[in-house]
């Protein structure tokens, strides 16, 4: 018999640096998973894509085990990576923080 779903969380962490602090803890923390285990599993996964931000979908069962999903890092992180920028634009429409070819933006990092 298949187990029954009761939560699907969905969080950003950064590639090979999540930790039981928030927001893994406060995510995961009230559905009762152990959060160093899916920190552990989670750091692992995602080793060789450290240095991105890379969002996950956390399926959590009736009996307290779980299994999650690496998805394609966000569209925004990718764009400020090309662009060599640390933050995007404080006045957002009028004011432009940096330029991107369309030849640097077409290289994307995949999760394997």
């Amino acid at each position: 018999m298949a187990k029954k779903i009761v939560a699907v969380v969905k969080i950003q962490l950064e590639a090979g640096g999540a930790t039981p602090a928030p927001p893994v803890g406060t995510a995961l923390g009230p559905h009762g998973i152990q959060t160093m285990e899916f920190c552990k599993q989670y750091n692992s996964a995602t080793e060789s894509m450290r240095g991105t931000v890379i969002p996950v979908d956390i399926t959590i069962y009736d009996d307290r085990s779980f299994s999650f999903v690496l998805k394609t890092t966000p569209t925004p992180v990718l764009l400020r990576q090309a662009a060599g920028v640390a933050k995007g634009a404080h006045l957002a429409g009028r004011e432009v923080v940096a330029t991107s070819p369309t030849s640097r933006s077409k290289r994307s990092p995949r999760p394997s």
